[in-house]
């Protein structure tokens, strides 16, 4: 039988069933990844997390969101990494390679350079991702901002009067996104920002790590705060730096939660 450990972590309440490949081999699918985070069949996890050996970096880090489809980066799951590990380590993933320490009770992660140009995003067409000429009801002009994977900014007056589950995936599934984006939504008070994510293929989100480096990056370059800013989401608080043409520096708590045992023939 297939059977391995598991560790289950979160990071401000976006929670991980994490899986040591490098020790414990296995193979992943779609269909197995959904299975496994089933909240009801399963174990239970917005996100899976295997690690792989890797030839340029210290681990791979592949990312699963709950359907099944496998995504680029991931924030908070990259804290949950370093923390599980115990040691400063730079991290391979789809998304480019990301460094990460710890810092006393919490990790910081570079998440890379943020990328401003529309193929990178991407979008369908060419236009200026600084202010992108198209609106969904109220939500209007955002700033589009990969970081790994593509994220739509709208700075708004009061964050919780939008209804982000309604047009979230409107947004989301939009045509001018060929590989749909994560959909943020702030306001600005002072220096610290607060947001709500839609999560691509995830849904609302507590938190949402490369959504706060994205939205962080577009307050800062739009003049709105200056680095570093605090961004909370409900789930919990994230300060992010960035200066243009540096890596998007995050720092955040991660949490240990269980460890288990499962035999992965038995989810597919």
């Amino acid at each position: 039988m297939a059977t391995g450990e598991f560790h289950k972590m979160h990071g401000l309440g976006n929670d991980f069933v994490i899986i040591d490949a490098r020790a414990y081999p296995m193979e992943m699918s779609p269909a197995r990844a959904r299975h496994i985070a089933d909240r009801k069949l399963g174990i239970g996890c917005d996100q899976l997390i295997l690690l792989l050996p890797s030839d340029v970096a210290d681990v791979a880090m592949r990312i699963f969101n709950s359907d099944g489809g496998e995504v680029e980066a991931c924030g908070n799951a990259s804290r949950c990494v370093i923390a599980l590990l115990k040691k400063d380590l730079e991290i391979e993933t789809k998304g480019g390679l990301i460094s990460g320490r710890l810092s006393g009770n919490n990790v910081t992660v570079a998440m890379g350079e943020a990328k401003f140009d529309w193929q990178a995003i991407p979008l369908a067409f060419a236009m200026d991702s600084a202010s992108m000429p198209l609106a969904w009801e109220e939500l209007e002009n955002p700033m589009a901002v990969n970081m790994g994977n593509p994220h739509a900014v709208f700075f708004v007056d009061d964050v919780n009067a939008v209804d982000l589950a309604r047009l979230g995936p409107i947004i989301e599934h939009d045509s001018v996104f060929p590989e749909r984006a994560n959909v943020n939504v702030a306001s600005i008070d002072g220096n610290e920002i607060h947001l709500n994510v839609w999560e691509r293929a995830a849904g609302l989100t507590g938190a949402c790590g490369t959504g706060a480096c994205a939205t962080a990056v577009a307050a800062i370059r739009q003049g709105k705060v200056q680095s570093p800013v605090i961004v909370h989401q409900s789930g919990g608080t994230l300060t992010i730096e960035w200066a243009p043409g540096e890596p998007v520096v995050m720092t955040g708590s991660a949490t240990y939660v269980f460890t288990g045992q499962a035999n992965w023939d038995d989810f597919g």
